[in-house]
């Protein structure tokens, strides 16, 4: 049962009463826009029109390097509320519900306990579940004015104007000149990716547009001067390749903070009106800071760290982003940045870049890109996105903005000592913050209801959760060195099913060779108590295996996309891998059309499409086949 306040016991600890004789606490307002980077004219985009934005900046103080964490909106908005890294307690996939400890509060409700009225117009799509009485007013009304007389607020608004789905409407009235349009090094230069490119920009500006009504409001309201004003997008652009991905172009976010003269005492030292900070600052960084603009100290734990405020804290040297499920594909990618450089991990390098996803299909850009790949037509650099991952990527932002030009093999020695430190910067965040990429969704929640307790619980713990020695073989198994292989033949024997499944996993990667020569090996764990474990075993043998491989591989598989035997996580798992069997998958076709795709309300209904998606995807392909 989630609870809502802890009443009496919350207010002592942060020494704050509302009712205090002369209690005085500045307003707080959050301008947020959906799917856009600092393509912004204050951030010196010149094909940008955003006028009222820009007069913010030139008002307040923007923030060079600012991240939002995850490349896509549920867990970024969940980072934000929980001040936390969502890899920490499982909310880092796209849209995936689960519990906190008791004791974990969300921001909202430490300035509810201290007198602010807290309203949110009108987005939330956490992957926390929502106390009750997280706000006192939520929706398309929700507005500062329903506060009592002299009642400090803190109030959202998100225009939604300027999200992926906007980017592909038709017809469209143009604002930007499509033949003007900057195409990124890795995008075709074609009619569809200019038309979606320069419709991007167009609806910023409506954005813009829709963020100078809200900031008029507040100043014919006589507002302005007691209010401190943030303006942030929630993640890169919507366009393929930003948004969902944790590169630069995936995780930058504009952040604009404008603090009256009245609140100039909790402005943090580097603040210059129209000036720019450099101090990196991430959207785990938020809940902090709100808190400390409220005089409240942040609790121990919030992982983020306040940029302004009597709490601020010292500044991190790098920000962290993490990529996990994107709706119905899966993916483990973590990446980190001090704002020039770059690096990205992955942990599932035999995926390609640009899986199918239902939904970012809908935009033309993805189309075309995919369709001009299958032709041959595109350049090396805008190919890669079709094509399977190098397990690790460095970029050097000042010299390829659009990290096209991976420098992991550079002879550069200073090159390599910065990947060396930052190879080594996000191990040791790994480790601090408990993440729990190196569990397969559902083996999270297996082990957190086989303990009675929430997935944070269990990665506290190393008796539960063995982080170092997990993540260790993971590191082998997604390297794809060629030595490493026996070592992985030895660890599927492994008691722990999390070192089974990445031993199977590295043999998967190796491809064809490696799994035939461990074909005995990979039969037996078909039959692997832990069901993510029988799974990639499955798939490489179908996949990888001889003719005899594959019906049992395929008899596994049909068992686990059945929800109801193993549950949702896993039945996605298992039909992302039905679709990677490609044509073997053939003598099963009647078997995947019966499988079941409705599973009522036994799960959040936001996951509803993603075994249809599959399914459709499936046997698309086969008719084709």
């Amino acid at each position: 049962m989630f609870r809502i306040f802890l009443g009496i016991s919350v207010a002592a600890s942060l020494l704050i009463s509302v009712s205090a004789p002369g209690q005085d606490l500045p307003n707080i307002l959050w301008l947020t826009s959906e799917d856009n980077g600092p393509e912004l004219g204050c951030y010196g985009d010149s094909y940008a029109t955003t006028p009222e934005l820009d007069a913010l900046a030139a008002k307040g103080m923007r923030y060079r390097f600012c991240s939002s964490n995850a490349p896509v909106c549920a867990p970024a908005r969940t980072t934000i509320i929980t001040g936390m890294y969502p890899t920490s307690f499982g909310g880092h996939h796209m849209r995936s519900m689960v519990d906190l400890p008791e004791d974990i509060l969300l921001y909202p409700q430490y300035l509810r306990e201290v007198g602010y009225y807290c309203t949110n117009n009108a987005k939330e799509d956490y992957n926390v579940p929502k106390p009750t009485q997280i706000w006192d007013a939520g929706g398309k009304k929700a507005h500062w004015n329903g506060r009592a007389e002299g009642q400090p607020f803190f109030a959202i608004f998100n225009f939604t104007t300027s999200h992926e789905s906007k980017i592909r409407v038709r017809p469209h009235e143009q604002i930007h000149d499509p033949a003007k349009a900057p195409i990124p090094a890795y995008h075709p230069d074609t009619a569809e990716s200019r038309q979606d490119w320069a419709q991007y920009y167009d609806v910023v500006s409506k954005m813009d547009a829709q963020a100078g009504q809200r900031l008029q409001e507040l100043a014919d309201s006589s507002l302005e001067q007691d209010t401190i004003v943030f303006y942030y997008g929630d993640h890169g652009s919507g366009m393929p390749r930003s948004k969902r991905w944790p590169y630069d172009s995936g995780l930058r976010v504009p952040l604009i903070v404008y603090i009256p003269e009245k609140w100039k005492k909790l402005a943090p030292a580097d603040y210059t009106t129209g000036g720019e900070s450099e101090r990196p600052v991430a959207f785990v960084d938020l809940a902090p800071t709100v808190l400390s603009l409220a005089g409240i100290k942040p609790p121990g734990h919030m992982q983020g760290s306040a940029f302004m405020g009597p709490f601020t804290a010292t500044a991190r040297d790098y920000n962290f982003g993490y990529r996990g499920r994107m709706d119905e594909r899966i993916d483990c990618v973590r990446s980190v940045s001090d704002g020039r450089y770059v690096y990205l991990r992955q942990y599932q390098p035999h995926r390609i870049y640009g899986q199918y996803i239902a939904y970012m299909f809908q935009t033309p850009t993805t189309r075309i890109w995919k369709e001009q790949f299958d032709a041959g037509k595109l350049t090396p650099q805008q190919s890669l996105f079709w094509q399977e991952k190098p397990a690790e990527e460095f970029y050097d932002l000042e010299s390829d903005p659009e990290e096209v030009n991976n420098l992991v093999d550079s002879k550069d020695p200073e090159v390599q000592e910065k990947l060396a430190a930052m190879r080594q910067a996000l191990a040791d965040w790994q480790v601090e913050t408990r993440d729990v990429a190196f569990l397969p969704e559902a083996e999270c929640h297996a082990r957190a209801k086989a303990a009675a307790t929430t997935i944070h619980a269990i990665a506290q713990d190393d008796t539960t959760y063995n982080l170092v020695r997990i993540r260790e073989v993971a590191e082998i198994a997604t390297r794809r060195d060629p030595a490493d292989g026996f070592r992985l033949l030895n660890l599927l024997e492994d008691s722990d099913s999390a070192v089974r499944y990445w031993a199977a996993t590295g043999l998967l990667i190796r491809g064809e060779e490696a799994v035939k020569a461990c074909r005995e090996r990979l039969a037996i764990l078909l039959e692997d108590p832990s069901v993510p474990v029988r799974i990639v075993a499955a798939e490489a043998l179908g996949r990888y295996g001889r003719d005899e491989d594959v019906e049992p591989a395929l008899a596994v598989l049909q068992d686990a996309a059945d929800f109801g035997n193993h549950g949702l996580f896993n039945a996605i798992s298992a039909a992302n891998a039905i679709d990677y069997v490609d044509d073997r998958a053939a003598s099963v076709q009647a078997e995947i059309e019966a499988l079941p795709t409705d599973f009522g309300d036994t799960y959040d209904n936001r996951l509803s499409r993603y075994l249809p998606n599959l399914k459709e995807k499936i046997l698309a392909d086969l008719a084709t086949e």
